[in-house]
C-alpha cells in the first residue's frame, strides 16, 4: 500500500515505518520534528517537514494519494496536557481533523489513529478492561484522544473511509526521548544511571501494561492490513506490573544501593491500566511477543553504549 505516516520521525513513528517498510509499503512522512527527531528517517523514504495542523502537510497528503494513512502525530503527556489544555486539544483533536479532511481529499480508504488508555475510567484493580469499559478520562489528553476517535469513527461511517484506532497502552523501549512527563522506563533507567534514585508518585501500587514498541509497530502495521472498521482497540500486553515492581527490577539491575523516593500522587493520572487485548488477536492477529523483563536489561545496555549527545537510547 501507499501509507502516509503523520509523526514518522517519532518514538513509535520511527520504529513503525522500518516494520512497514519490511513489509513492502511505499511510504511518506510527515513530521514537524517537535518531538520526533532527523536521524529518525530514512534517506529512501520521502519526508515533508510539517505541521499536521498547516495546509502544507494536506496538500502533502493529497499529493502523495496514499491509500492508507497511520496517525501518529500527537501531543502524548496525560500530566502535560493539564499544563497545556489548549495546545493539547489543539494537537490531538483539531490536528486530528485536518488530517481526517485532508484524508477525505485525497480518497483515502483506510485510515489507522493511534488513542490511549488514558480514554478509560479507572478500574478498582487491575484487572484487563476490554474496549467496553466505560470512557470517562480523568485528563484533557484523555479527552482530546477520545474526542478525535469518535471524530474517526463518524468519518469513517459518513464516507465510507474504513477506520480504525489503537488504544496504546505504557509504551516503552529503544529511542524513547527523556522527557519528565513520559516514559517511566526511560525516566528511570536515567535516574539510576546518574545515581539518583526513582521518584514515585503515591505508594507506587498504581499498575501499568507495559508494551515494548516493536510490539506497537507490528500493531499498527497488522492495523492497516486489516479490512476492520470502526474500531477501537486496545493494543498492550494484558499483564500489570505496579510502579514499586518496576523500580524494584531496575534498581536491581543497575544501582542496588539506592531506595526508590515517594512524591504526591497525580489525580489526572489512573491507577489502574491494563489491557484485555483479546479483540486486537481476535480482529488483528495481535499478539504480544516481548516481555518488559526480557527488555529491561537490553534498554539498559543501550543506553550505557549510547553517545553521550543522545538524551536517551
Amino acid at each position: 500500500m501507499r501509507i502516509c505516516v503523520t509523526g514518522g520521525a517519532g518514538f513509535i513513528g520511527h520504529h513503525t515505518i522500518k516494520e512497514l517498510q519490511q513489509h513492502g509499503h511505499e511510504l511518506l512522512i510527515i513530521d514537524n520534528l517537535s518531538t520526533g527527531k532527523p536521524e529518525n528517517l530514512l534517506p529512501e523514504i520521502p519526508f515533508i517537514n510539517a505541521d499536521i495542523l498547516e495546509t502544507c502537510a494536506a496538500r502533502a497528503i493529497q499529493e502523495f494519494k496514499p491509500e492508507a494513512i497511520l496517525h501518529l502525530a500527537a501531543k502524548v503527556s496525560v500530566r502535560g496536557s493539564v499544563d497545556g489544555i489548549a495546545d493539547d486539544a489543539r494537537q490531538n483533536f483539531l490536528g486530528t481533523a485536518c488530517v481526517l479532511e485532508a484524508a477525505c481529499a485525497a480518497g483515502v480508504k483506510r485510515f489507522v489513529m493511534a488513542s490511549s488508555m488514558a480514554v478509560y475510567a479507572d478500574a478498582p484493580s487491575p484487572i484487563p478492561l476490554n474496549e467496553i469499559w466505560p470512557s470517562a478520562p480523568r485528563s484533557p489528553y484523555g479527552i482530546s484522544k477520545l474526542a478525535a476517535e469518535q471524530l474517526l469513527h463518524q468519518t469513517g461511517q459518513r464516507t465510507g473511509m474504513t477506520t480504525a484506532a489503537l488504544r496504546l497502552f505504557n509504551a516503552f523501549g529503544p529511542g524513547q526521548a527523556l522527557s519528565p512527563y513520559v516514559g517511566v522506563v526511560t525516566i528511570f533507567i536515567n535516574r539510576l544511571l546518574s545515581g539518583e534514585a526513582p521518584m514515585i508518585f503515591g505508594d507506587g501500587e498504581q499498575c501499568r501494561d507495559f508494551v515494548h514498541v516493536a510490539d506497537i509497530a507490528r500493531a499498527c502495521r497488522l492495523a492497516l492490513e486489516s479490512s476492520c472498521s470502526g474500531q477501537s482497540i486496545n493494543i498492550g500486553t494484558a499483564r500489570g506490573t505496579t510502579v514499586n515492581q518496576l523500580a524494584k527490577m531496575l534498581i536491581d539491575n543497575v544501582a542496588p544501593s539506592l531506595k526508590a523516593v515517594h512524591v504526591g500522587t497525580r489525580p489526572e493520572e489512573n491507577r489502574n491500566s491494563v489491557a484485555d487485548i483479546g479483540l486486537a488477536r481476535d480482529l488483528l492477529g495481535y499478539s504480544p511477543q516481548h516481555s518488559l523483563e526480557e527488555k529491561l536489561t537490553e534498554l539498559i545496555e543501550a543506553h550505557l553504549t549510547a553517545p553521550t549527545s543522545q538524551s536517551f537510547l
